[in-house]
């Protein structure tokens, strides 16, 4: 029967219980007998197994399959259940009686009883997961909150992909509880606001439970159970911040929490590892978010994959580091999965659920995050830091979440996040990248370029394409807008295939522009009127397609083909004989021989992917993600295929949304109509960013050229970034030194892709540096950061220079100039020959680069896109970059560091500027002709003659460099000076010299070196002999003369020095006949001035 005592305990129950569904609950010991002896034992002797648990909900019943899972996972067993209905006046009130059997070494009841009755309820309503890491409750005197951090801990794990499963970490702390109490201890101790501590104390707190820790982890016995616990202890001790200790706005807990991670602290993850991370773990949703750096950009997904959205995210961000390298911030992604969703069938509460997500994730964020105001950092609330300041915090559309940047910038709102609406890019009141469609015509930069690579204009000749995707796409669509010469021959995306085998360019241009603006529209919407005989629509989902003969010729398929399923149509159509395959769509669609689908990573598209090397097209045009692996895209390329990369073909979606970002922190609050000078700029911001796709473009146009000439170089470039730790060749499917070697024995060198990466690298690593020396901060730099922003913002200087990102905004343009105008190892180069850093490489550059006007000789070699072939380009631009290089280096030898940039500038350039035109006459003899043959080379190729002559009398000018200089220390007339120098020139045949010297082997550093030492040695030689003349002789003699005057009171050792001469030119002139022959040359340089 029931005691008075029990029926006192439910009548104060009953008269809590005021609303539906809420519940109250007592769990006791039952007295024995009604004797009062609570010191009760069962049938084999244990004490305290006769426990009742009472549950009380207020007018709706309870299902026992669904309140059974709750006690259970509490470690208990339900040995009976009794059922009651209890009429009230207002309602029905339900009342379930269990009778438990706790878990052998569980608490004592009075001691855990209000954790076991809050972890029921907190587990019925949803705020707890129902699974073994409640049982912590009882065994190890945790609180339902408490048990979160364990199971968050393990949830992020099974996300890094650990080999041990939930089960096996729920097992191993039930075996453990006083190592799980420990653990919690611990995270409370590091992130608990309400422990008033100092930071030094709070940290000798966590070491002295770290050292407990480790005591208590002597004693486990399983070695797989202590690598879990000692993953739990290492990420822990890698948190740096936590949401747990926050509240929401009705004082409770909030329902989801944010770890932020140091992921270079878990030697376990997977590489590669970001700077920063973000869990987020919620019983709705899980969701993380990856950063490679302090500012970081890249989109939030809504993912499928609830079991390694973490694999998937990290695939992405590494697409986004390097396609970063163009922008300001580096790569950042991050991404999202629901747990509890409605089904995809009711599509509307599919998106609700989605959508309410989505809030809780960009929330969770910013609890984590830190804010500015008036300049200074604001930590969030009740959350203790083990970093330092970090607001800077951006996202940006993905999969899934197109439309839902309006969200996030209410959210940052909402917060008072001092980014406001630049927080998410893309919105309402910023630039709508379908409508801009930048990201295609980014990528369609590339086409034109590979176009232009074998002598067709994409806009104004028909060419045959093939793709994924549809007219609804972004990408896709906007890319099948980009030229009226396209002929669309077949195309598939996720709901149908597309087949129009002999289209008319004009009509079904024009009906795609129907369909891309329809909205919602898909290829069965194709007025099938205007597809071509033999062509058609037909859904994926087809038993079998017919293949008419107009397919087949199109397809290049077989005569005896006449139906394919859809599969082996789609195989088809990617490899069918066209000019331009362009892929719009998601999912990874060509491979390498060598790679398996499965390490694709990519099971939905397996039936339908095809190797790179069985590719028929000409060219590749990537405008989505992922579309072939990178071994894929090698595999292409050395089979002869025009292809770049995908993060350099669709990096104009990311540079776009920076832009807006970057000009919106600018206006902040203080511009009036701010969203309509935003709207008028577009057309300005498309331009600046299209900018940087068409100079990837070149430089890698550029580097192609060289693939050969400079593998030396490349290798050492990559074994040097790999030695740093700044790269992982294996993960980028960069060669080995093994195969670079059979490379260059077979006459080949890198390839466009490969040289995307090492582009991409190089940026990355050279922003760093640069973004961490003084030069941001230099005077000069100003013009630069003014010429970031579009013309209607160029007043705004004083704005610019408070700007929060104004060095890093100086150092992406500078680092992306250099690296595109002087060559992947430019600076790589200059570095390893003088021993100078990265800076001062950039302030010559700059310097050189304002001397000579090379912008001026850049900007006519560009308008001739189109005009002449793309090899007399490459020419002019390589002529271009020797130029640099020499006078880089010569400024590096001859200045201190750090080098004036302005003042160098206005010493130098009026005498180069009046001598450069004249350049021509100043030469003499055979290199009078060498200059002009030089010039003639280009001609031959397809250069016009002015153009031509132009960069020859750039590159030829390098020595001017040294006439000023010794006009400048002499005092003498530039002209007087230069008369002289190249006199000089010609009679020691100082060309030949210089052209045997860049003969000679640069195999490794030393043969590098040694070549750039006789190189400027030969040049101060010859300064210094004009030095000598200028002194000796009279100035109102004529230059010649002037040096026969010279000559004849030095003759023995100027007859030394041309019998020099002449040897070499007689022997191999190897390293050391010139090396002998300079020291001559020198010798004369002494006896003269003796």
């Amino acid at each position: 029967g029931h005691l008075p005592y029990e029926a006192v305990q439910d009548l104060a129950k009953l008269e809590l219980l005021e609303e539906p569904g809420q519940l109250e609950m007592h769990l006791y010991r039952r007295r024995a007998g009604g004797t009062g002896i609570t010191g009760v034992k069962s049938h084999d002797g244990a004490e305290g197994d006769i426990v009742r648990f009472k549950v009380y909900r207020h007018g709706l019943p309870m299902v026992l399959s669904a309140v059974l899972p709750v006690l259970h996972s509490l470690g208990v067993k339900v040995t009976d259940e009794r059922p009651y209905e209890i009429k009230r006046g207002d309602s029905t009130i339900y009342l379930y009686d269990f009778g438990l059997q706790l878990p052998q070494g569980a608490r004592d009841l009075t001691e855990v009883r209000a954790h076991v009755e809050n972890a029921f309820a907190a587990a019925w309503r949803g705020e707890a997961e129902v699974d073994g890491f409640n049982e912590l409750v009882l065994r190890a005197g945790l609180t339902w909150r408490q048990a979160v951090v364990l199971r968050a801990y393990a949830k992020y794990l099974r996300q890094a992909g650990t080999v041990f499963s939930q089960e096996s970490m729920e097992s191993t702390f039930t075996a453990y509880p006083q190592i799980a109490a420990l653990m919690v201890a611990l995270f409370e101790t590091r992130f608990d606001p309400r422990l008033v501590l100092a930071d030094a104390e709070r940290n000798s707190h966590a070491k002295e439970l770290v050292s407990a820790i480790g005591r208590q982890l002597d004693s486990v016995v399983s070695l797989d159970q202590d690598r879990i616990l000692r993953n739990y202890l290492t990420l822990i001790q890698a948190t740096l911040r936590t949401s747990f200790f926050q509240k929401a706005i009705d004082s409770r807990p909030k329902s989801y929490v944010a770890i932020k991670l140091d992921p270079q602290a878990i030697p376990d993850l997977p590489q590669p590892r970001p700077r920063y991370e973000i869990f987020v773990y919620s019983p709705r949703f899980e969701g993380v978010h990856l950063r490679f750096g302090a500012v970081a950009r890249g989109g939030l997904r809504w993912s499928d994959r609830r079991d390694d959205f973490r694999t998937e995210v990290l695939g992405l961000v590494k697409a986004q580091m390097v396609k970063n390298a163009v922008i300001v911030p580096v790569g950042s992604k991050g991404g999202f999965v629901l747990k509890q969703a409605p089904s995809s069938s009711d599509r509307d509460a599919y998106q609700a659920e989605g959508v309410s997500v989505y809030r809780m994730f960009i929330s969770a964020m910013l609890d984590v995050t830190d804010n500015l105001d008036a300049g200074k950092i604001v930590p969030p609330k009740d959350v203790v830091r083990h970093d330092g300041d970090d607001p800077y915090l951006v996202v940006a559309a993905d999969k899934g979440t197109a439309t839902f940047s309006d969200i996030a910038n209410e959210i940052s709102k909402s917060y008072g996040f001092w980014l406001g609406d630049a927080f998410a890019s893309g919105g309402s009141a910023g630039y709508d990248h379908k409508k801009m469609g930048i990201t295609a015509r980014g990528a369609w930069e590339s086409v034109k370029r590979h176009f232009r690579d074998m002598g067709i204009n994409s806009q104004t000749q028909d060419f045959t394409v093939v793709g994924v995707g549809d007219m609804s796409g972004d990408v896709f669509g906007n890319g099948m807008l980009l030229s009226e010469q396209i002929n669309l021959l077949a195309a598939f995306d996720h709901r149908h295939i597309f087949l129009d085998p002999q289209p008319d360019p004009a009509r079904s241009f024009v009906e795609r522009q129907r369909l891309f603006d329809l909205p919602r529209s898909s290829w069965d919407d194709y007025d099938k009127s205007l597809i071509s005989q033999g062509g058609g629509v037909y859904p994926r989902a087809a038993k079998s397609i017919p293949i008419s003969p107009q397919v087949r010729a199109a397809l290049g398929l077989g005569d005896t083909i006449t139906a394919m399923s859809p599969a082996e149509l789609m195989k088809a159509i990617l490899l069918a004989p066209v000019d331009l395959l362009w892929n719009g769509g998601i999912g990874t669609y060509v491979k390498a021989k060598s790679e398996s689908h499965s390490e694709v990573g990519d099971k939905a598209n397996d039936a339908i992917r095809v190797n790179g090397a069985h590719l028929r097209c000409k060219v590749v045009g990537e405008g989505g993600n992922l579309g072939f692996t990178q071994a894929g895209r090698v595999e292409f390329a050395r089979a002869g295929g025009h292809i770049y990369t995908d993060f350099i073909d669709n990096s104009a979606g990311v540079d776009c949304s920076d832009h807006e970002v970057n000009i919106k922190i600018l206006l902040g609050n203080s511009v009036e109509n701010r969203d309509a000078l935003l709207a008028s700029m577009t057309d300005e911001v498309a331009e600046l960013v299209l900018n940087d796709n068409y100079q990837q473009a070149t430089a890698l146009g550029s580097s192609r050229a060289q693939s050969l000439s400079l593998l030396p170089v490349h290798r050492r470039l990559i074994s040097e970034l790999e030695r740093d730790g700044k790269l992982n060749r294996a993960l980028e499917a960069l060669p080995s030194d093994e195969e670079l070697t059979a490379r260059g024995e077979a006459g080949e060198g890198l390839c466009a892709p490969e040289f995307a990466v090492l582009l991409a690298y190089v940026k990355i690593v050279l922003e760093a540096e640069i973004v961490g020396s003084d030069l941001p901060d230099e005077a000069w730099t100003t013009q630069t950061l003014v010429d970031y922003f579009p013309t209607p913002l160029h007043g705004m200087t004083r704005q610019m220079a408070e700007h929060p990102l104004r060095r890093e905004i100086v150092t992406t343009v500078l680092v992306n100039e250099i690296v595109n105008r002087g060559g992947i190892t430019f600076v790589h180069r200059a570095v390893e020959e003088t021993g100078a850093t990265a800076a001062d490489v950039l302030r010559a550059y700059v310097v050189v680069r304002s001397i000579f006007d090379l912008p001026d000789l850049w900007k006519k070699v560009e308008a001739t896109d189109n005009v002449i072939p793309t090899d007399a380009q490459t020419q002019v631009y390589l002529k271009a970059r020797r130029l640099l290089d020499r006078a880089v280096r010569w400024l590096l030898q001859n200045r201190r560091s750090p080098m004036d940039v302005p003042g160098e500038i206005a010493k130098l350039r009026p005498g180069v500027w009046a001598l450069l035109p004249d350049l021509e006459n100043l030469f003499r003899g055979a290199e009078q002709e060498a200059l002009r043959a030089d010039s003639a080379g280009l001609l031959a190729v397809g250069a016009p003659a002015e153009l031509a002559e132009h960069v020859n009398r750039i590159l030829y000018g390098f020595g001017l460099l040294d006439v000023v200089e010794v006009a400048l220390n002499t005092g003498h007339d530039v002209h007087e000076v230069a008369g002289v120098y190249f006199v000089l020139s010609e009679r020691f045949r100082i060309d030949d010299l210089l052209t045997k010297i860049s003969q000679l082997p640069r195999d490794d550093r030393w043969q590098t070196l040694a070549r750039m030492a006789l190189r400027y040695d030969l040049y101060a030689a010859l300064a210094a002999l004009t030095t000598e003349v200028l002194a000796a002789t009279p100035a109102q003699v004529p230059a010649a003369e002037r040096v026969e005057l010279w000559e004849q009171r030095n003759t023995k050792a100027i007859s030394q020095a041309k019998k020099a001469i002449a040897e070499v030119d007689a022997s191999r002139a190897d390293l050391a006949a010139l090396s002998v022959l300079l020291r001559q040359i020198r010798t004369l340089v002494r006896t003269a001035a003796a």
